[in-house]
C-alpha cells in the first residue's frame, strides 16, 4: 500500500495499559505480594522498572527479585490477577480515551490496541467498551520481539492494511515509545508514571481529556510533510 495523500491518518494505533486503560497500578498490586510471598521486597521504584516493559522480560527481573516460578507460568499468574482485579474493580479507562476512540471511529479511522499484555486481556478489556471500538488486536504473545523493537506497530498496521508511515500511534511508556517512533509512525506520548521527554515523540500531550481527531490528523500531517521534505 502506497503512502497516501490525505488529509487525515489511514489508523491510530493504541497502547493499552497506561494509555488506553490505567491498570498499570493493578499490575503493581499484583507483583509486590507475589514477590514477598517468595520472602522478597518489591518498591513502587521496582515496579515503575516494569512499566511499559514486555511480559517475558518483567517476570526475568521478578524472578531475579526471588519468585521462584518460570516465565511462562509467572506472566500467566500475573495476568490471571490483573484480570480478576479488572472484573472485581471495573476498567479504569484513561480520561478522553473513550471519546477519542468514538471520534475516530465516527471519523472512519482504523484503530488498533498494540499491547505487550496477553491478547486474552487486551480482548477483555475491547469487550467492556460501550461501542465496537477496534478493528485489531495485537498482544504481547502475537509478536516475536517486543517493544521497543518497531515490530508490534508495524505489525498492527499489517493487520489493518495500511501503510505505517499513515498511522498515529499513542504510548505512556518509555519503551512503548521507542517502538513507535522506530516503527515510523507518528507517534505522540501521553505520560503517565514515568516522563516521555526526548524519546523521539511528535508531541508529548499531558492528557488525551480533550484531544480530537483533528487532534490527531494534525500532527501526522505534520509527521507525513516531515517524511516527504527528506525523500525530496
Amino acid at each position: 500500500m502506497t503512502f497516501t495523500d490525505t488529509a487525515w491518518p489511514r489508523a491510530v494505533l493504541w497502547d493499552m495499559d497506561g494509555t488506553l486503560v490505567d491498570t498499570e497500578p493493578y499490575w503493581i498490586a499484583a507483583e509486590g505480594p507475589l514477590v514477598e510471598s517468595y520472602g522478597g521486597t518489591w518498591t513502587h521504584e521496582d515496579a515503575l522498572q516494569l512499566v511499559g516493559n514486555d511480559l517475558e522480560g518483567s517476570a526475568r527481573i521478578l524472578q531475579a527479585a526471588g519468585v521462584d516460578m518460570g516465565v511462562t507460568e509467572l506472566v500467566e499468574h500475573l495476568t490471571d490477577r490483573v484480570q480478576a482485579q479488572l472484573v472485581e474493580k471495573g476498567v479504569p479507562f484513561r480520561p478522553g480515551a473513550r471519546e477519542l476512540l468514538r471520534g475516530l471511529r465516527e471519523a472512519g479511522v482504523k484503530t488498533a490496541i498494540v499491547t505487550m499484555s496477553r491478547r486474552r486481556m487486551a480482548e477483555q478489556i475491547a469487550g467492556l467498551i460501550e461501542f465496537d471500538a477496534f478493528d485489531a488486536i495485537l498482544g504481547g504473545d502475537d509478536v516475536e520481539r517486543p517493544k521497543p523493537h518497531p515490530d508490534p506497530y508495524l505489525a498492527g498496521a499489517r493487520a489493518l492494511g495500511v501503510d505505517i508511515r499513515d498511522c498515529v500511534a499513542i504510548e505512556d511508556s518509555p519503551t512503548g515509545l521507542r517502538a513507535a517512533v522506530a516503527s515510523g509512525a507518528s507517534a505522540i506520548g501521553v505520560p503517565h508514571m514515568v516522563g516521555l521527554a526526548d524519546l523521539g515523540a511528535r508531541e508529548l500531550w499531558p492528557t488525551l481529556e480533550g484531544r480530537t481527531v483533528e487532534d490527531l490528523a494534525a500532527v501526522w500531517r505534520a509527521h507525513r510533510a516531515e517524511l516527504a521534505g527528506d525523500r525530496a
